[in-house]
């Protein structure tokens, strides 16, 4: 049994250095413009996922190239001797998930007031092989 557990935690071992991720929290964009930018490098290698984030000119797109850098350089610290281009790296799984809300109140006529919510979301990369994603 003992045995069975070692190479079943080698294979998951093994598994986990062909993935890497990044998250950001709390980042000052609405979770509605964010997924805007995240549909579109969503399954993405990773090349071409960097070239469509430098040249979107959406603001949430800068943020996410930078986060996308971070989840390359993950990688390769995980894998030091590797390198990216033959790794065949794509955008595995891309969340972004609501962040904490900032509510404000905005002066309304007749003495009311209307409330602002200044939301915030977290966003989660994670990049794997493209040659080993069918390995399970």
């Amino acid at each position: 049994m003992g045995v069975r557990k070692r190479e079943r935690a080698e294979q998951i071992k093994e598994a986990n250095k062909q993935v890497a991720f990044a998250k950001l929290n709390n980042c000052p964009t609405s979770p509605r413009k964010m997924r805007l930018v995240a549909d579109l490098v969503r399954g993405q290698k990773v090349e071409k996922a960097l070239n469509i984030l430098k040249f979107s000119s959406k603001d949430a797109s800068r943020n996410l190239e930078k986060l996308l850098l971070s989840a390359i350089a993950n990688w390769q610290a995980k894998n030091s001797d590797a390198n990216i281009e033959e790794a065949g790296l794509i955008v595995k799984e891309i969340r972004v998930d609501g962040g904490m809300m900032l509510k404000r109140l905005r002066p309304a006529p007749q003495g009311r007031a209307h409330r602002i919510r200044k939301r915030s979301n977290h966003v989660t990369i994670v990049l794997g092989s493209n040659n080993n994603t069918q390995s399970n």
